[in-house]
């Protein structure tokens, strides 16, 4: 058997010379951008800011529009005192009261409902309540998730069965009828806006859990039998080091996806809870769902003004939180992500056009 020599990689006349220099272009652009984004001031690493610079085209714009509508519900629910135009239980100003049902107009931009509530005053304060709860909710069930995944996952057992079983039995759960059983259990239906924003919160809470779990868990069973999960207990790593240090780190790359689509999920949850009656009452906060609720027998009669905006808001909130999460997820994934077209170099240009 003769085994051929490998011949050499073409010289300057041969035809790897466009080859070899365009890839080492390519290799040397790259390590450029990797090195400046290490080297930049820590603000624009965040996770956010740092997707925001590196999108393009249509990813960045779906990115602006999210964080657009995301940025405006925040605002709104930190500035609605100032913004509003009355309370969200006011039915009158200066010892007159507000009309009931009435079209929108110059003291009543979007109009009144049934019992004289200010249409625009009930979107805007229900903002606040919106926020609220996506923020209880997801923080809490994000916490409890990742660290129940993390140390099923790791310790595995019994207690990986037991764990496991109980997400299974809360799955098997719809997840709407969930929610009410416990906003039921917590609050007995309806309560003050304290104690209706903790209750819809936990009854989310419950909901999400099991959803941070399995993907933690699943992400832990996987990265423990990597080789520097062992290497790091060959060297006498303890385990809380190597759960918080090694497999945290690694395990929770697909989380801000999954944060995002349960924020949205927690909006439609609360309205949902309040459209059904089991919500905030209408004199402690204003809560879009209820506003729903009072607003479908108005829209047989043709009033189309206390039914439109609450539902518009509720769009309008999950369309933002939705295309934040799915550009971050495009542009944390290679396969996902748009490039941006290089520029060619002067050097190159210049032999091109003398070609």
């Amino acid at each position: 058997m003769t085994i051929s020599t490998p011949e050499p990689p073409a010289g300057p006349g041969g035809s790897g010379d466009a080859a070899g220099p365009a890839a080492d272009a390519a290799v040397a652009a790259e390590s450029a951008i990797v090195a400046a984004r290490s080297h930049a001031p820590w603000y624009l690493r965040l996770p956010v800011i740092s997707h925001l610079r590196r999108s393009v085209g249509l990813q960045r714009g779906m990115l602006v529009t999210g964080l657009v509508l995301v940025l405006g519900l925040l605002l709104t629910a930190l500035l609605v005192p100032i913004i509003a135009p009355y309370g969200f239980a006011q039915t009158s100003a200066d010892g007159a009261a507000f009309p009931t049902q009435g079209a929108p107009s110059a003291a009543h931009p979007l109009g009144t409902t049934v019992t004289g509530f200010d249409v625009l005053s009930r979107v805007l304060w229900g903002t606040r309540t919106a926020v609220a709860v996506m923020a209880c909710a997801v923080v809490a069930s994000l916490f409890l998730g990742v660290a129940l995944g993390l140390v099923s996952g790791y310790v595995g057992g019994w207690l990986d069965r037991v764990l496991v079983m109980l997400a299974d039995a809360i799955y098997a759960f719809p997840s709407l009828l969930l929610a009410i059983v416990m906003a039921i259990v917590i609050s007995g239906g309806q309560s003050n806006a304290w104690g209706g924003i903790l209750a819809a919160a936990l009854s989310i809470t419950v909901v999400f859990v099991p959803q941070y779990f399995r993907v933690i868990r699943a992400e832990v069973v996987r990265l423990k039998a990597e080789p520097f999960v062992e290497a790091a207990k060959v060297v006498g790593t303890g385990h809380g080091r190597i759960m918080g240090t090694h497999l945290l780190r690694n395990a929770t790359r697909t989380l801000p996806l999954i944060f995002t689509l349960n924020s949205s999920e927690a909006i439609l949850t609360l309205a949902a809870l309040g459209f059904l009656g089991f919500g905030i009452e209408p004199t402690s906060a204003a809560e879009w769902g209820y506003d729903l609720n009072r607003a479908m027998s108005d829209a047989t009669s043709g009033i189309w003004w206390t039914g439109l905006f609450p539902g518009l808001a509720i769009v309008l909130a999950v369309l933002g939180v939705t295309l934040v999460g799915e550009s971050v997820n495009d542009l944390n994934d290679p396969r996902l992500r748009t490039r941006r077209a290089r520029r060619p170099r002067p050097a190159a240009a210049a032999r091109k056009a003398a070609s």
